[in-house]
């Protein structure tokens, strides 16, 4: 059902709801739940083409890990840090040629300066 798609419209459904689970428990602070969704999402370009998502889910592993990164315990937050980093980088790079006026883009450039 995850990698099915609508036989009418190009990869309109590819992943979406993998996608959609990791937003709603990045939405719920759940940390540790979001990744694999993300992951998911972030690395099937071969069968879900172009799709948004595929961008949008580096972004979506980002936020997962700097919420991670919130921990007490200062090892644990310093990997999930790090993490972050690493995927703020990978959607930077994807939207490289965005237009620079994009909301979501100029948030993400915020949240990435804030872990430096």
């Amino acid at each position: 059902m995850e990698y099915g798609d609508i036989a009418f419209a190009n990869n309109i459904s590819c992943l979406y709801p993998t996608y959609i689970r990791g937003e709603a428990y990045l939405r719920l602070d759940r940390a540790s739940q979001p990744p694999p969704s993300f992951r998911k999402s972030s690395t099937r370009t071969a069968s879900c083409g172009t799709a948004g998502r595929g961008a949008l889910a580096h972004l979506g592993l980002a936020r997962a890990y700097a919420l991670d990164a919130k921990t007490p315990h200062e090892a644990d937050a310093d990997m999930a840090r790090t993490r972050a980093r690493a995927a703020y980088k990978d959607f930077l790079t994807l939207w490289k040629d965005a237009d620079p006026d994009i909301p979501i883009l100029k948030q993400t450039k915020a949240e990435y300066a804030k872990l430096q």
